[in-house]
């Protein structure tokens, strides 16, 4: 009897261990996709499938850059643009990725902010506003990025200047508004810097549409020539402009623009490769595409890459 009973008690532990592994569910995404992910998705899926939904969000290269070198393991890693993608087909982890959602490129302010009235101004179509890219040269006005390095929104507020002096003919718009490509009084973590904008610490702020969406903050739509959020100008217009960076190895690397497009993976070493397969389903079903909705995202653009 004592013999059956540890048999059952092993048994059971063993059950309950496997259950309890199978509930950690790890998603990486690209750090603006915060709110979307950690507080829509995730939830819903975790919901449905009965498990444990842990979310990590970093720039896209950066993460895409620690999953190559498996300093971090997960199940699923999004994306935007697919720059982080090709870092994990070159390290083998990753075979295909899905376009899940769109967005475009904005300029996002604090509504409560000394340079408010302004970009409202704007925001409402008022004839005597001064041009975006104009209050944005104020000397005064304090601007936040993130870094070109590492995370692809930081890269893609570079090329959205860039277009914007093509577009407009100001040939000094970009370093005006910018300074040096990687100017450390402008650049902050990814995932803080909307909460940065919101505090006061910065006027203006890059930003993503669906990201400056799901925080709720005030923001300036630019053209499809400037936002980056139509495939079908990339040849024609997008790819007029690059820069050039170097990386943490001190590797130089001429940069391009890529359209705005968020693609999911499922990682080779996924621990839940079955539930991984599940959660891209998901996002790309009516029930996940409605949350992007509802979160400020556009419907996916593009193929499979």
């Amino acid at each position: 009897m004592i013999n059956r009973c540890s048999s059952a008690l092993l048994l059971l532990a063993a059950t309950a261990s496997f259950a309890y592994a199978a509930e950690d569910f790890h998603v990486t995404y690209a750090g603006s996709m915060g709110v979307v992910m950690d507080k829509a998705l995730g939830p819903a899926f975790a919901k449905a499938q009965q498990v444990n939904y842990q979310g990590q969000g970093q720039g896209a290269y950066g993460m895409a850059n620690l999953l190559a070198s498996k300093k971090v393991v997960a199940d699923v890693f999004v994306s935007v643009t697919p720059g982080p993608i090709a870092v994990l087909q070159k390290a083998g982890l990753v075979e295909k990725a899905l376009p899940v959602a769109s967005t475009s490129m904005v300029i996002a302010y604090n509504p409560k902010g000394k340079y408010a009235q302004a970009f409202d101004a704007i925001r409402q179509g008022k004839a005597d506003a001064q041009p975006w890219w104009k209050v944005l040269q104020t000397p005064s006005l304090r601007f936040g990025r993130t870094d070109p390095v590492t995370d692809p929104q930081g890269q893609n507020i570079i090329f959205t200047m860039m277009l914007a002096s093509r577009y407009y003919q100001q040939p000094e718009l970009s370093k005006n508004v910018l300074g040096e490509t990687q100017n450390p009084q402008q650049v902050f973590a990814e995932g803080g810097l909307l909460s940065r904008l919101e505090a006061g610490q910065v006027d203006a702020a890059s930003g993503y549409e669906s990201a400056t969406r799901s925080a709720g903050l005030p923001y300036i739509t630019l053209p499809d020539e400037i936002n980056l959020s139509n495939p079908a100008m990339d040849a024609s217009w997008y790819s007029k402009v690059s820069f050039a960076v170097t990386d943490a190895k001190g590797q130089q690397k001429t940069l391009h623009p890529q359209p705005l497009v968020f693609y999911a993976a499922v990682l080779k070493n996924a621990p839940h490769p079955e539930l991984a397969q599940k959660f891209v389903q998901f996002m790309q079903s009516e029930a996940g595409q409605k949350l992007f909705k509802q979160n400020g995202y556009g419907q996916p653009k593009g193929g499979t890459i």
